[in-house]
């Protein structure tokens, strides 16, 4: 089991994406995700999901709020903690990355990418007043077969509510 940071950049009305192309053996090829990865010993959420950024990206992340806790499970990469953040302000000039591409991508354009089923949901709630949530995601392969939130599982194909 792994524990990991996944941080969504907002500028106006764009996220700054990861398009996962380079790397070979990546659970996520070929996707578009945030800025994130695992846990080094004695790190926190919060100093694993700053170095990651800084890493990744360049960038130094000035105001952020811890969003949720989101359990993966997969029959083909096993069980992953994701801490999520959203980072709403931050310096520093954008450097290339050694795991993909980066682009600014506009929130109403996201949901059209290849990105995971789940993502899409934790996207929306992203979004949103939502209170810090916890959201269980299980897939079989690349098939999203189990969302639930808060405890409650959730309707196949709908969106959450930010209650």
């Amino acid at each position: 089991m792994k524990n990991t940071s996944l941080c969504y950049i907002e500028s106006g009305d764009s996220y700054l994406m990861l398009h996962r192309v380079k790397k070979v053996n990546d659970e996520n090829r070929d996707k578009w995700i945030g800025i994130g990865g695992k846990f080094e010993e004695g790190e926190s959420p919060e100093e694993c999901m700053c170095r990651e950024m800084k890493e990744e990206t360049g960038l130094t992340a000035i105001d952020f709020s811890y969003r949720a806790i989101v359990t993966f499970v997969s029959d083909e990469w096993g069980t992953e903690y994701m801490h999520l953040f959203k980072c709403t302000r931050f310096e520093g000039k954008i450097k290339d990355c050694d795991e993909g591409v980066l682009e600014w991508i506009k929130k109403e354009e996201l949901l059209s990418l290849p990105i995971w089923e789940g993502d899409k949901i934790f996207l929306r709630l992203l979004d949103t007043h939502c209170p810090f949530f916890s959201l269980k995601l299980c897939y079989s392969g690349d098939t999203l077969t189990k969302a639930v939130l808060n405890g409650n599982d959730l309707p196949q194909s709908t969106s959450p509510s930010a209650g």
